[in-house]
C-alpha cells in the first residue's frame, strides 16, 4: 500500500502540475490574442523588408513617402549606398530607415530583428517580400512576431526574371517547425545584432571612393 500510495501522490502532483501549466499557457494565449486583435486595428508603424531584391527596396521607398512617420527595417538587403541611392531617387525620407546585416536566411530575418522590433514597441507591421517567398515567409512572420503581439500584413512585390530562391514544401515545413520552437524560446532569449545602421549615417562619398556596384546599376544611373 505504501508504494501504491506514493505512486498515487506522484500522479496527483503530476496532474496538478500539468493543470497549472496548461492554465497559465491558456491565460497567456488569451492575453496575446487580445493584444493581436488590438494591434490589428492599429495604424501601421513599421515596414519590414526581407532582403533579396532591389525591387522590394524600391517599393518601400515609394511606400514610405505616403507614411513618413513609419519606421523601415531592411533585413540584409542591397549594399548600403545602393539603398541610399534608391531613397534619394524617389525623394523618400530616410530619417526612420535602418539596415540590418546580420541575417543570412529567412529564419535569421526574424531571429535577429524580433528584438529590434520589440525595442521599438512595434504593434503592426507590413512585411515586404516577393510572391515566390510565400507562404513560408508569411507563416514564419505570423508565428514568431505574432507570439510577441505584433500583427503582420504582407505585401508581395512581383519580381522580374527568374527568382533566386526556390520554395518547397519541405523547406516550408522545416522553417515552420523552427518558427514554432523559436516563438517559445524567444520569450526568454534575445539575440543581438551588431550590424545595424541607420540610413542617415551612410556616407555616399566614402562609398564612391572605395567603389561599389548595385543590382540594375544602369537604372540607378550610377555611371
Amino acid at each position: 500500500m505504501g508504494k501504491i500510495g506514493f505512486r498515487n501522490r506522484r500522479l496527483r502532483r503530476l496532474r496538478l502540475g500539468i493543470l497549472i501549466v496548461g492554465t497559465l499557457l491558456g491565460i497567456l494565449l488569451i492575453i496575446n490574442t487580445l493584444r493581436l486583435i488590438w494591434a490589428a486595428s492599429s495604424p501601421v508603424d513599421t515596414f519590414f523588408v526581407l532582403g533579396g531584391s532591389l525591387r522590394r527596396e524600391v517599393y518601400v521607398a515609394e511606400l514610405v513617402k505616403e507614411h513618413p512617420e513609419a519606421r523601415v527595417l531592411i533585413s540584409h538587403g542591397s549594399s548600403d549606398p545602393c539603398i541610399l541611392l534608391i531613397f534619394q531617387k524617389f525623394k523618400a525620407p530616410i530619417r526612420q530607415v535602418w539596415l540590418e546585416k546580420c541575417a543570412d536566411s529567412t529564419f535569421d530575418n526574424f531571429y535577429y530583428n524580433l528584438p529590434i522590433l520589440g525595442r521599438w514597441g512595434v504593434r503592426k507591421l507590413i512585411l515586404i517580400t516577393s510572391p515566390t517567398h510565400l507562404p513560408r515567409a508569411k507563416w514564419m512572420a505570423q508565428i514568431i512576431l505574432g507570439a510577441h503581439g505584433i500583427w503582420v500584413d504582407v505585401y508581395a512585390v512581383k519580381e522580374l526574371g527568374i527568382p533566386g530562391n526556390r520554395e518547397s514544401w519541405l523547406k516550408t515545413g522545416v522553417d515552420v517547425i523552427r518558427s514554432l520552437g523559436w516563438a517559445v524560446l524567444s520569450q526568454v532569449i534575445e539575440p543581438k545584432c551588431s550590424d545595424l545602421t541607420q540610413l542617415t549615417d551612410v556616407d555616399l562619398a566614402v562609398w564612391q571612393k572605395s567603389g561599389f556596384k548595385c543590382e540594375h546599376q544602369w537604372w540607378l544611373k550610377l555611371d
